[in-house]
């Protein structure tokens, strides 16, 4: 299995306010589709309610990780670390997709990070480790800026150091 995360992120490492994301650039959902599409996809509860109608993504296996003892129809629900990554084994690959606290703690298990900067300061109350500070973690690839209703943004990804 390989485990990778895919987040957009703002300039102050910011992910999200109430539930949701603050800004949406359209390239990165484009992008988000096109890389987890087939894949599993390893979510929190939370984050799962952001998605459109609150479902499992379709086109995906969503593993769903909660402390609640809840069924979800479309998805595989577990209640920790170790049985989301015993759920994961099953998937060639697998992204971690969220939320905070979802993302802190898989990132010790991930082999590569897929991270939207967008270069906005939006209001957020939940944020993805700040890999600026973080050591463990190299900048591999950059695209170029892009601009959507003038806020710039690029594609990032991240490795772990060997």
């Amino acid at each position: 299995m390989q485990l990778e995360a895919i987040a957009a992120v703002y300039a102050d490492w910011g992910i999200g306010k109430d539930g949701t994301q603050s800004l949406v650039i359209p390239a990165d959902r484009k992008r988000f589709r096109t890389l987890t599409g087939g894949a599993a996809i390893i979510v929190g509860r939370k984050t799962l309610a952001d998605f459109p109608g609150g479902k499992p993504l379709p086109g995906r296996t969503n593993i769903v990780l909660t402390s609640r003892a809840v069924e979800i129809e479309g998805a595989i629900v577990v209640h920790s670390v170790r049985a989301a990554l015993e759920a994961a084994e099953a998937f060639p690959k697998v992204f971690v997709v969220g939320g905070e606290s979802v993302y802190r703690e898989f990132l010790d298990y991930c082999t590569k990070l897929h991270l939207t900067r967008i270069d906005a300061r939006p209001e957020s109350d939940k944020f993805f480790p700040n890999l600026e500070e973080l050591p463990g973690w190299t900048l591999t690839q950059k695209t170029p800026e892009h601009t959507h209703n003038g806020v710039n943004y690029d594609f990032r990804e991240y490795t772990p150091n060997v």
